[in-house]
């Protein structure tokens, strides 16, 4: 085979590859090589060339197309994104709410969703950092709703600081709903914030359980602030377009994981 052909091959096939990225936004090496019919070592030279063009990211044994590292975006940007996703999520994350529970909600449009799933007759009582989540409860004539207090953060509508921190201090409950903005694996769940992570430690702290909700574009994402250690987290809800070998990983690392199937809404 002449040069040109192999570069022609290798251009293809790396063609291809981006072609099903923009498709499934990640997918991994072993998925890759079974779909293009090559040994896994060459979709990794391809991803790492790839990667070299900053056309994807590569995260333990997939790839993933957008930036691995991401900035701050208003809750109106991201409600529109992956709004299916997040609507299955949080259908999903909703039916885990007993009678008479008591849980947090943190800030956060996938949160958001499972707030708009609670019914009118669920009985509980709910601590949120969220205005959107207490505006959309206060609806409910069952759900008794406690508004943290504190400096407002306008790109997520919601409050932290050293106010909202100290009225945690004096609560417990059974489950910490929490949406994040990176879930990376070996370093953990992270938030564009740090004033935000702060007031989520204190959350984790006044919980028995950590349920984090997450679409599948959050995976290999990290954001400015860790939050916690994946040791932390408890349970993870996710859309069915998340890596199989992500969700293998989490799994084997002790992390109850939950894959929901998405549908369009019409």
């Amino acid at each position: 085979m002449k040069d040109t052909d192999k570069v022609i091959h290798l251009n293809e096939r790396q063609n291809r590859i981006m072609e099903i990225m923009r498709q499934q936004n990640a997918v991994s090496v072993a998925t890759l090589s079974s779909l293009m019919k090559v040994s896994e070592v060459t979709i990794r030279k391809d991803l790492t060339m790839l990667e070299e063009q900053h056309m994807l990211y590569r995260v333990h044994g997939s790839a993933i197309l957008v930036n691995r590292y991401i900035n701050d975006r208003s809750v109106a940007e991201k409600e529109k994104l992956y709004a299916d996703e997040k609507h299955a999520i949080g259908v999903y994350a909703a039916r885990l709410i007993g009678p008479d529970d008591t849980i947090m909600v943190a800030s956060g449009t996938t949160t958001l969703a499972m707030a708009r799933e609670i019914g009118q007759n669920d009985r509980l009582t709910v601590i949120t950092s969220a205005f959107s989540v207490a505006s959309e409860l206060s609806t409910r004539r069952s759900v008794d709703v406690i508004q943290l207090g504190g400096m407002v953060r306008r790109s997520s509508l919601s409050v932290l600081g050293p106010f909202a921190e100290q009225m945690l201090g004096s609560l417990s409950c059974s489950k910490l709903f929490m949406g994040v903005d990176g879930v990376d694996l070996d370093y953990g769940v992270t938030t564009t914030n740090h004033i935000e992570a702060s007031l989520h430690k204190q959350m984790i702290a006044s919980v028995q359980k950590v349920i984090v909700l997450a679409d599948s574009s959050k995976f290999g994402r990290r954001g400015f602030s860790k939050i916690c250690d994946m040791s932390a987290v408890d349970q993870i809800i996710t859309d069915d377009k998340a890596p199989a070998s992500v969700i293998e990983r989490l799994q084997e690392s002790g992390v109850d994981v939950t894959v929901v199937p998405v549908g369009r809404r019409e």
